[in-house]
Parts: structure tokens; sequence; C-alpha cells
């Protein structure tokens, strides 16, 4: 069975970036699409490019932060096709900075998208996946972030660490319930997540003074298209994989990481 063709993909982050992206990869292969973003007008100016795919489209506000918003999301995309199929929690934001100069509005707000928005997608849809005993599968975005700690993104690889570790778990106790999980864990994507970091950032979690930029050091890599992102993640689905990898970089870089950990086993430090 095909995974996509006449199956219902829920997508968070939907107004741009690479939730834009899967949108349109999914619709190409047949999906109805159900958009999710706390930015109506972004959210609807992709849903406005998709009846071009001869795509059903749903678009529902959502703020991922708030369970009952989740919910509601989850009741919508429900009632309005009768189930769902593909789930992405993908909506996220970037922050940046030393750990020692974090504030506890910067914890707050970059935990509370990155990964209480994943665990209210789960909360809110895998009962009905579970219910419908149709297969499915979820993909969470983390980040090459929740791999490998970063300096100048100590916050940001907190909640992506903790995407990954809730995705791994999920992968395996839902393996033999028919339903797939992966992570998605990108490096440097051309998206417009720092802007819309910044503007979408509640103003009681607002840091007084100038924003932090990235940092050179924090920003290693190439840059990729959205579209290639999607082009995998579509794959991973297809193929039941656990992690979405995006980069070619990331192979020595994790290599060298297991590496490190590898060592701590030998007899002189062990």
């Amino acid at each position: 069975m095909d995974e996509f063709r006449g199956r219902v993909a829920v997508i968070t982050g939907g107004g741009g970036g690479i939730g834009a992206a899967m949108a349109a990869a999914f619709a190409a292969r047949g999906a109805r699409i159900v958009l999710a973003d706390v930015d109506a007008e972004a959210m609807e100016r992709v849903a406005a490019t998709l009846p071009l795919r001869r795509t059903e489209v749903l678009t529902i506000p959502t703020d991922v932060t708030r369970l009952e918003s989740v919910r509601g999301l989850a009741a919508a995309a429900a009632e309005r096709f009768g189930g769902v199929h593909i789930i992405c929690n993908n909506a996220g934001v970037a922050t940046f900075g030393e750990v020692a100069d974090a504030t506890h509005a910067d914890w707050q707000y970059t935990m509370s998208v990155n990964f209480w928005g994943v665990v209210h997608g789960v909360e809110a849809f895998l009962p009905l996946l579970l219910a419908q005993d149709a297969g499915g599968h979820i993909v969470n975005t983390a980040s090459m972030a929740g791999l490998v700690g970063m300096r100048w993104l100590g916050v940001y690889c907190a909640s992506k660490f903790a995407v990954v570790g809730l995705s791994e778990a999920l992968h395996r106790e839902l393996a033999d319930r028919g339903i797939g999980v992966s992570v998605l864990c990108p490096m440097i994507v051309q998206t417009g997540i720092n802007e819309n970091s910044v503007r979408n950032r509640p103003p009681s979690l607002r840091n007084p003074g100038p924003d932090v930029v990235p940092a050179a050091e924090a920003m290693v890599g190439g840059v990729i298209a959205p579209d290639e992102v999607a082009r995998r993640v579509v794959r991973a689905i297809e193929r039941k994989d656990l992690y979405v990898l995006t980069h070619p970089e990331q192979r020595e870089i994790l290599r060298r990481r297991a590496t490190r950990q590898d060592r701590m086993f030998e007899p002189d430090r062990w």
C-alpha cells in the first residue's frame, strides 16, 4: 500500500520552511494535508499552493505549546477526514547564546515549542493512530543539535536531545503496532527559523535588549533547501527509518562522537 495516497498528513510548523516542503512532497504523492501553524497568514500562503496539486487541504491555527490547541487540531483533522495517518511534529524555534547567559525565559520558550510541542503532538494524535489500527507514521523534527552538543546552542540542544530520546523510545514501543517513528535531525536548512523565532516569541517570554544572533562556530556545515529535507522524510516514512539525516558532514561528526564514547571503555580509562 502506498504510504501517502489517500492518507491524511498533519504538519505543525506548516507555515513555511521544512513544514511547507513536507506538505508539498506528501501532496505530490496523493496525501491529504492538514497544516497547523501559529502564523495563520503564512500557513494560508502555503495552503494556496497545494490546490495546484489537486490536494485536499485543511488549515488550523495552532499553538503547539498549548495541549488544548493541539487536541483541537487532532479533533478537527479527524472530523474533516475521518482519521489521520502521518503526524509531523515539526514546529520549532531557534535559541542562540551561551548557557551561562540564558534567561529562564529562553528555557521556557525553547522547551515549550521544541519539546512540549512534540509531546503535545504525541499526546493528541497517538491515541487516534492506535484506535484506528491502520498503521501510520510519526515524524518528530529534532536537529543535529539533538545528537551532538554544540557551543552557543546549549538551550536548543537540550530541547532537541529530548526529542531524539523520546523518538527513539517511541520507535521501540510502536514497532509491533505497525506505526513507524522517525526523528528528523538536519543541519543547516534554508528556512526562516531565526526570524520566525524572534517574531513569534510571546511578549511575556521576550528578553530585554537585542536578540542574540547565531555565532559562526554554531553554524557549521553546508546549507540545503527544504525540498531536499522533505525528500529524505518521504523516503524515511517509506522505509520506516528511525533517523533522518540530511548532510554528508554529519557522518564524520557522529563517528567522532561515537569514538569518544567507545574510548571510555579502554583499560586505562575504565
